[in-house]
Parts: structure tokens; C-alpha cells; sequence
């Protein structure tokens, strides 16, 4: 069951960064999954179909920019697999702001990107990779997080600039080796402030 580059868009570029097992399966629809190899299988397939989704419609500013649409992607990448796609986390993480102000986080993120276009405080590309940045460090989901983001940049990307989708190494972020270990570092750098090598990566 291997997914299908029907589009010409590489689904392997949203593969999961987070190598570990998941740590429980609450919430798994599908109970035959036992290994690590099938939910890698079964996440992609339902990836793939939120990838065709995005490329058989056109967004608009207004519908990107709202809370419903962020947590409807992710609904989108992974509804088949996960009961809580979609859903904001109910419990505190070792990363991510507090649970009771996630939404308050997004509203923040969604104005401050609003102002971003508005003003042109920063060029298309920075928008977008600070857009998907901040997400990921608001941390709204129990997983999926980084693979949505990334997800997110390439939708404002492209439907709200026309420029094309950022490739993200042009590799599979899962796996171990040079690659991701310059994303992790670029990662990193974004954490502390400085948001070019992260902007560069996602361009190479």
C-alpha cells in the first residue's frame, strides 16, 4: 500500500521528524496496525489524499487564516488513521504552550500573519516558514505537528503569493543522516531567533 505521487507532489516530504514509536495508540482507528512500518503506511496514504485535496482547490486569505481551516488540515493529513485529527490536545506536552491557550496562541499567530501580508513586514517566503514555525511551537495537536506545518507553509505559499511549494530538503525528514540533521539545526536556529537557515532549507 504504497502512496502514489499522483500529483507530482512528493508525500515523503511530510513524513513524520519524530522517529519514536508513538507512545500509545489512543485514538487509533485502525487496530490492525502493529508495527511501526504499517502506521508510516497508512499516515502517508491519508497524506497523500490531504496533498490532492490542496491541489484541486484554490484558498483564499480569508479561509486560510482562521483557526477552523488550521485544524481542518490536519483533519485532512490524518482523519483516517487518528480519532482526535483535528482536535486541539487536551493535555500538557514537554513542548507547546499550555493547553488552555492554544487557541488563544492561534488567534495571536493568525492577526500577527494578517498584518505580515497587509504591511509586507517580511517577503512570501519568511511569511509562510514563520507562519509554520510558530505552529509548531504552539504544538496543537498530540502529534502530527511538524508534518502539518510544513503543510501550511506550502498552502500560503502557493495560494496566497503564487510562488511554488518550499521542497524541504527534498528528502524524507524520518530519516536519519545529513538532511535531517540540517533541518533539526535549522530547527534550532528558528528557536532562538534566527529564522534564514530554517527559510534556506525549506528552499533546498
Amino acid at each position: 500500500m504504497k502512496c502514489q505521487n499522483t500529483y507530482g507532489t512528493k508525500s515523503w516530504i511530510y513524513w513524520r521528524a519524530d522517529t519514536s514509536w508513538w507512545r500509545r495508540k489512543d485514538g487509533l482507528l485502525i487496530k490492525t496496525i502493529s508495527i511501526r512500518g504499517e502506521l508510516d503506511e497508512f499516515e502517508q496514504v491519508n497524506i497523500q489524499q490531504a496533498l490532492e485535496w490542496t491541489i484541486k482547490n484554490k484558498f483564499t486569505e480569508d479561509q486560510i487564516l482562521k483557526e477552523e481551516f488550521i485544524l481542518l488540515v490536519h483533519k485532512k493529513m490524518f482523519g483516517e488513521v487518528w480519532e482526535w485529527a483535528g482536535t486541539k490536545r487536551k493535555s500538557n506536552k514537554n513542548i507547546g504552550v499550555d493547553k488552555f491557550q492554544i487557541s488563544i496562541e492561534i488567534k495571536n499567530l493568525l492577526d500577527d500573519c494578517k498584518y505580515w501580508i497587509e504591511n509586507k513586514t517580511f517577503g512570501p517566503d519568511e511569511i509562510a516558514i514563520r507562519f509554520s514555525h510558530r505552529l509548531v511551537k504552539i504544538h496543537i495537536f498530540p502529534n502530527g505537528n511538524g508534518r502539518h506545518s510544513r503543510l501550511i507553509a506550502d498552502i500560503i505559499i502557493s495560494n496566497l503569493f503564487n510562488n511554488p511549494i518550499f521542497t524541504w530538503g527534498k528528502s524524507d525528514l524520518s530519516q536519519k543522516g545529513e538532511v535531517r540533521k540540517k533541518y533539526l539545526e535549522a530547527i534550532y536556529d528558528a528557536d532562538k531567533g534566527h529564522l534564514q537557515p530554517l527559510i534556506d532549507f525549506a528552499r533546498t
